[in-house]
């Protein structure tokens, strides 16, 4: 076990909350633009999320007390920036809970053979919603033994793969389509809510905190340049099977493996990765969510209470699961274009301008920038509010000519 306090420690905490289920999107949608472009996207995601969580750093520090996004929200920004707060966050993890029982419940359709689309994700949710209801003690303990045998299973697929790469499918570019994956690659690297729990983790120690923020963000993003070498190497992006298909079907970058590797255990790794990958993520979003309405509508968790959280948490994303079952990609998508991007990127930029620039907090605690770098940021942002926008609209559509 690791000692608390230790930067190791606070590192994994930050990396392991990043690599989940986002990463199964990302070759997907990033197949459009290629794989150089995919990494540049990668880098700017990584760099700009990496700033939003020293800003959220400065801002918990600030407050010096147990603190939350909701909390320091209104403590910065006032009663709007509360409600501003709550409704993103209502809406990112909702989104989120949608994404991962559509893909965990392809898997589960996939793996039983099952034709019908609305079976799978209720047979996901009857099993392993009641892990989540039970609490975060009996969640952890899953999730502990799940992080280690996914980290096992990625670097068998790693293995693998390697041997299957075709470095030619590595040289398409397509720079203009590239920005169709920035929405999604924003949630691929979100971790700002774990910021408070790291800074108690840590006793506060300023330094140990902003070097296990950027290492933290830093493994997940080599984590993914790897994975996505090896999904866009293996798989082509046109043809039968290939990715542009897979995003038109909105399937996972799993999927498509079985199509173009002739080693049976290598499917068989790639699909149990995928669904622990969804699984862990799952866990940690709902669990989040579940805590988050109890202790804003002030539900109580005895057996009725778990219930009502059960129904108000699991029920609406399941009914939208059946009205349209292929959201895994949309349902992320949306969540990285509008939840991510406003909540984790716009929101600490107000809050620490606010903060340094007008509060009693502008002293103290400078960690992140100044006034040039926050501009520079908030226009980052908005750009990609902005493109969100045109894909929800149908302007960019981020398909090939």
């Amino acid at each position: 076990m690791l000692k608390e306090g230790s930067l190791l420690g606070g590192t994994l905490l930050i990396a392991g909350t990043t690599i989940g289920g986002g990463m199964l999107a990302l070759p997907v949608l990033t197949c459009l633009g290629g794989y150089v472009p995919s990494l540049f996207i990668y880098l700017c995601c990584w760099l700009f999320m990496a700033g939003t969580g020293l800003l959220f750093l400065e801002i918990a520090l600030w407050l010096q007390r147990d603190a939350n996004i909701i909390s320091m929200a209104e403590t910065t920004l006032g009663t709007w920036g509360k409600v501003f707060a709550w409704v993103l966050y209502i809406f990112l993890f909702y989104c989120l809970t949608l994404a991962y029982i559509v893909g965990c419940g392809d898997f589960i359709s996939d793996f039983l053979g099952i034709q019908s689309k609305f079976l799978g994700p209720l047979l996901f949710l009857i099993i392993f919603a009641p892990f989540v209801i039970l609490g975060a003690r009996l969640v952890a303990a899953v999730n502990g033994i799940l992080v280690l045998v996914m980290a096992a299973l990625y670097f068998s697929i790693i293995g693998l793969g390697i041997p299957n790469i075709d470095f030619e499918l590595l040289t398409r570019q397509n720079w203009t389509l590239s920005l169709f994956s920035l929405p999604v690659s924003f949630a691929a690297f979100a971790y700002q809510g774990t910021v408070p729990t790291l800074v108690n983790y840590l006793h506060h120690d300023v330094r140990k905190a902003r070097l296990a923020i950027i290492l933290g963000s830093f493994i997940p993003f080599v984590t993914y340049v790897i994975w996505q070498t090896v999904i866009l190497g293996i798989v082509p992006t046109f043809g039968e099977h290939g990715l542009i298909e897979a995003l038109g079907n909105g399937d996972n970058a799993v999927k498509p493996l079985r199509y173009f590797i002739r080693n049976p255990w290598l499917i068989l790794i790639s699909s149990f990765f995928g669904f622990i990958a969804l699984l862990t993520s799952f866990f940690g979003v709902t669990l989040g969510l579940v805590d988050f309405l109890a202790d804003g509508l002030k539900i109580k968790k005895d057996a009725q209470g778990k219930l009502f959280l059960a129904a108000l948490v699991f029920l609406p994303p399941l009914l939208i699961a059946f009205w349209k079952s292929n959201l895994f990609l949309e349902a992320l998508d949306l969540a990285g274009g509008y939840g991510c991007a406003l909540l984790l990127g716009l929101l600490p930029i107000l809050m620490v301008w606010k903060g340094r620039y007008s509060l009693k907090y502008k002293d103290s605690y400078h960690l992140f920038g100044g006034k040039p770098l926050l501009f520079c940021m908030l226009l980052f942002v908005l750009f990609e509010v902005i493109l969100q926008v045109s894909i929800t609209a149908g302007i960019f559509t981020g398909q090939p000519q």
